[in-house]
């Protein structure tokens, strides 16, 4: 058996949608377990390109059951355009989802606050979606969240509803001095969404586990990536949740001991969205190119990325944090037609040497990144299907990487289609 968990080792937006699909070919179970809608995977298939950003990666193969965790915060208004849109498509039915009945709904008050507090943050603002992510969780750490277990029950959900607004009213009016919601307004619009989503809502902590104990093999999907993890991310830029790989087991429900193997996703060089620390940001024409060339754009947003050399500092805090057994490193194929390329290796910070990564921001935003330079190449990675095949000093690069991580790599992938892919090692054999 093989229970893979799969997660992003830098800011986010590492092509974790591509490797998830790629792999769904190998499981039985695909488990989103934390994040909102914030988070956004970008899939192409036979030139189709696809957006998720709640309905795990593996709804585009037929027969894969698709399950939206517990630690999963939920939008059911874009819960719904999602399954919407697939179904349109051709790419949904209902009996391959399933969602948590203890996974958290997003309210229409946690996007309001959660644009008002951004709003007053002036320069120091988080960068935050304003889809009401952190609002969500919030409540749910305070214990006055409601969740999909509430959502099926309408006397329950109305008596908490009103408990709830009583709260987010007083504080839209008073601190924000802006008007609240009442409670006959989101009840109904909510009993739409019961109606519409209830059939889906399942204890699904004894599902999985059950499906394991059969021999199903389970791939658990992280959003988001370690770097923006509550507890080991650039704190307080960061999401509000634990994105690393033991996220997967409170965010599904499983125990740890049903984990085979943690598998993290790289790109070749490094990019992050919205604010906080990036020691290798390049602002320089070579960012930019990199930007146009990779076509970074947040999948969620629309936001240009931040874009810079590869930090191997990072990638070492990542495989440290959840364990990594192996790392897939995409869009190799972008960093064609350098002919000199950068890797950090540490940082320097008022004369001292950081070769681990640095938890103070003060530290984390002086930090004068130390850069080993290779050559590159100039041959288009595009066609390649193995490793040998790959140039000499793209196959230099690669191994260099490991070096630093000490990690292997178990795959490449160098185009944004299925088979523009080098599998070196499958985590699922």
């Amino acid at each position: 058996m093989s229970n893979i968990v799969i997660v992003g080792a830098q800011w986010g937006d590492e092509g974790k949608g591509k490797i998830v699909d790629m792999f769904t070919e190998y499981a039985d179970l695909i488990v989103r377990f934390q994040g909102g809608n914030n988070a956004g995977h970008t899939i192409v298939v036979d030139g189709e390109k696809t957006v998720l950003h709640l309905i795990p990666s593996g709804i585009l193969h037929p027969n894969k059951k698709c399950i939206i965790g517990n630690g999963v915060v939920v939008d059911p208004e874009v819960l719904i355009e999602e399954i919407d849109a697939l179904k349109k498509r051709g790419r949904f039915d209902d009996e391959r989802l399933l969602i948590s009945e203890d996974a958290h709904m997003i309210m229409p008050y946690h996007k309001k606050i959660d644009a008002a507090m951004e709003s007053i943050r002036g320069t120091r603002k988080i960068g935050t979606t304003g889809r009401g992510i952190g609002p969500a969780y919030e409540d749910k750490t305070a214990r006055t969240g409601l969740r999909f277990a509430d959502l099926i029950d309408e006397k329950v959900f109305r008596e908490k509803l009103k408990f709830a607004l009583m709260e987010k009213n007083h504080i839209l009016s008073s601190l924000f001095h802006q008007s609240g919601f009442e409670v006959h307004d989101i009840y109904e619009q909510y009993m739409q969404y019961a109606e519409r989503l209830g059939r889906y809502v399942a204890n699904t902590s004894i599902y999985i586990n059950d499906e394991i104990k059969k021999g199903k093999k389970v791939m658990f999907e992280g959003a988001q990536g370690t770097l923006l993890d509550v507890d080991h991310g650039t704190y307080p830029y960061v999401t509000s949740s634990n994105t690393v790989a033991g996220g997967a087991c409170c965010g599904a429900g499983v125990g740890p001991t049903h984990i085979d193997k943690v598998i993290g996703i790289s790109k070749a060089y490094t990019t992050r969205v919205g604010e906080g620390p990036f020691p290798t940001e390049l602002t320089d024409m070579t960012g930019d190119w990199l930007r146009e060339k990779g076509q970074e754009f947040g999948a969620t947003t629309g936001r240009p990325r931040r874009c810079g050399w590869f930090d191997a500092v990072v990638l070492r805090h990542a495989a440290r944090v959840n364990g990594l057994s192996g790392m897939a490193i995409t869009k190799l194929d972008i960093l064609s037609g350098l002919s000199k390329i950068k890797i950090c290796t540490g940082y320097r910070f008022e004369g001292k040497i950081y070769n681990e990564f640095p938890s103070n921001p003060r530290v984390l935003n002086g930090a004068e990144p130390l850069y080993e330079e290779m050559d590159g190449w100039v041959e288009d990675l595009s066609s390649v299907k193995d490793i040998d095949s790959l140039p000499y000093n793209a196959k230099k690069y690669l191994k260099r990487i490991e070096e630093l991580s000490g990690v292997e790599t178990t795959l490449v992938s160098v185009g944004m289609e299925r088979d523009q892919t080098i599998l070196i090692k499958n985590p699922f054999r």
